[in-house]
């Protein structure tokens, strides 16, 4: 994607780089943020690679990322991103609403999470917050962190707790519940299929599962409870 020349960013401006895999994502927020006398819209990409190199070549004031990304996920990129660059904040727009992805995304240095449906009404309103130093939640996160703190059960971490997974694994997990087939998976992700299977085998490890039925059935019923 080409980046905007310096000359044309204005003195007091706000620049904002968006990186997701969607270009009608990355055109809408665009129109919101240029929309905004204080903020420009610096520049974009559409994976973690072109967005490290555009976020290295722009200097942006903010960041947007999207989690889910080809090849490296936006988790990764996040803490790529901050050992490079650690006072640029980043605000995440994502699919995902479980706690478990707002939670990695904060503890891998991300300043705020918003939810898709969400960002029309709030994209600004949480690059505001964090190009302000704070931290941006919804309401609706915060409660269900608040929750999760305060009522969360010690059979939530035990082996089968998928906390235990990494980011690449959980994403799998996510998909397999969502009833994508291993192709379809590995094309969603951009990688091969002997990637993905070799995640499978790493899953049913770590969750002490003994076959691909039971990583079937165990990612349809964890998906569903969310």
């Amino acid at each position: 994607m080409a980046e905007r020349s310096n000359s044309k960013i204005k003195n007091g401006k706000k620049k904002i780089l968006v990186i997701d895999d969607h270009p009608i994502v990355r055109q809408g927020l665009a129109r919101l943020i240029s929309q905004e006398e204080d903020m420009l819209f610096a520049g974009e990409a559409g994976d973690a690679s072109e967005g490290l190199d555009q976020v290295n070549a722009l200097k942006p004031d903010a960041v947007v990322v999207d989690i889910s990304l080809k090849g490296t996920s936006g988790i990764e990129l996040i803490k790529t991103i901050l050992n490079y660059h650690p006072h640029i904040p980043i605000l995440v727009v994502s699919m995902h609403e479980e706690m478990l992805y707002v939670e990695r995304a904060l503890r891998a240095g991300a300043k705020g999470y918003l939810m898709k449906q969400e960002a029309t009404d709030h994209v600004i309103a949480a690059l505001r917050k964090i190009l302000g130093g704070e931290v941006y939640v919804s309401d609706k996160i915060k409660d269900s962190l608040m929750h999760k703190f305060l009522f969360k059960s010690n059979s939530q971490t035990g082996n089968h707790s998928p906390e235990g997974l990494s980011d690449r694994e959980l994403e799998v997990l996510q998909l397999i519940g969502q009833g994508y087939a291993t192709r379809q998976i590995a094309e969603e992700l951009h990688v091969s299929m002997k990637t993905i299977e070799s995640h499978y085998a790493n899953i049913k490890m770590k969750l002490d599962l003994k076959n691909s039925h039971e990583l079937i059935q165990y990612a349809v019923k964890w998906s569903l409870s969310k």
